[in-house]
């Protein structure tokens, strides 16, 4: 049985003709345990998706079921879930560890339980020597540690996270990241995690729900969805820099795009206008060797451990990525790139999808 069972649900703002359409029938399975990244551009419906799971937006269509039971008319507070918002929302008046435990106050659980949760809770979290402080001691990612203590000692039987690292800086987003693997390891709760941050979506999910303007375009592990995305929305969206995305015309063995004619090493899965897909890494070996695929250079980032190098196929652009330990082509120059085989996507230009 799923823990988080998620059917065809729609959300709609207004009435009638009025009526505006932000969730258009998303369906998906979160077993017990399991780790999910919703990750998508802003405005995608992220936020949307999981209120509608917390109970703090109503569904316009579908079923939501938490444990095997369907929760569209459960309150927020009886649906057995705990939130961590973009916001850490703490009392300022309040000690860390009454902020930790106000919820459990409310619920009239006993007080030596309080004491036993709220220590257990901060040991994980290595709040242990603040539980005293107030909010305003504390650096943001303690802060948002405290929010997530917040969660952890409700027991919840679902964690609902909403781009909680949206406020920190990057050191602080890396480290924090880290803290959540180890929570998850630790703890084992089901758990949703919004983020339009593609970095935060490939080192946190087990499974990454993309979605694209209310639509989901693809669920899948981390590698799956990298390697293998289902259109071209989610190659341009995951990866950084993105998937070149070509568009042209294949015949058998040869590719024209941009007033250029490639030869491509396997013939593509059909003849016609077709969008070929390569990864700015799978540019293959600079060594001169290719051919039909030369890349005039524009300009070079240097990026620490490799190089971004910017340019054109024909008049298409190409981003290349290299090693910083080759030489650094120079503007104007020419590249001779040789992908692999393996290493080709291919695209329907109509329907965006993936070509098998």
């Amino acid at each position: 049985m799923s823990a988080i069972s998620i059917r065809n649900v729609t959300k709609r703002y207004g009435r009638d003709a009025s009526a505006v359409q932000v969730i258009h029938g998303v369906s998906a399975e979160i077993d017990s345990g399991e780790f999910i990244v919703i990750v998508g551009p802003s405005g995608c419906g992220k936020s949307t998706l999981l209120r509608m799971v917390a109970g703090l937006e109503e569904i316009s269509g579908g079923e939501i079921a938490i444990g095997g039971k369907v929760v569209n008319d459960v309150e927020p507070a009886d649906r057995n879930i705990a939130m961590v918002f973009q916001n850490y929302a703490l009392y300022p008046h309040m000690s860390v560890f009454d902020n930790m435990a106000y919820g459990l106050k409310i619920r009239k659980v006993p007080a030596a339980e309080i004491a036993a949760r709220v220590d257990k809770a901060a040991a994980i979290l290595e709040l242990a020597p603040y539980l005293k402080r107030r909010p305003r001691e504390l650096s943001g990612g303690q802060r948002q540690r405290v929010a997530m203590g917040r969660a952890i000692v409700r027991q919840p039987s679902a964690f609902l996270f909403d781009e909680p690292l949206s406020n920190l800086d990057a050191k602080l987003r890396a480290q924090t990241r880290l803290e959540i693997q180890k929570l998850h390891r630790e703890l084992g709760v089901t758990s949703l995690f919004v983020t339009h941050d593609q970095v935060e979506a490939m080192t946190l999910a087990q499974r990454m729900l993309v979605l694209n303007a209310g639509h989901i375009e693809q669920i899948g592990t981390p590698e799956d969805v990298y390697a293998r995305p289902a259109t071209t929305f989610v190659a341009s969206f995951i990866g950084s820099p993105p998937m070149n995305l070509l568009t042209g015309r294949a015949q058998g063995g040869r590719f024209e795009v941009g007033g250029q004619t490639l030869t491509i090493p396997a013939a593509a899965p059909r003849d016609g206008e077709v969008i070929l897909g390569v990864r700015p890494e799978h540019g293959g070996n600079l060594d001169g060797s290719a051919t039909g695929w030369t890349m005039q250079v524009d300009t070079v980032e240097m990026l620490g451990a490799e190089r971004l190098v910017y340019g054109q196929i024909g008049d298409a652009a190409f981003t290349l990525r290299i090693d910083s330990t080759l030489p650094a082509p120079r503007p104007g120059t020419n590249l001779a790139l040789a992908p692999a085989a393996h290493h080709l996507h291919w695209f329907d230009p109509q329907t965006k999808a993936r070509i098998e």
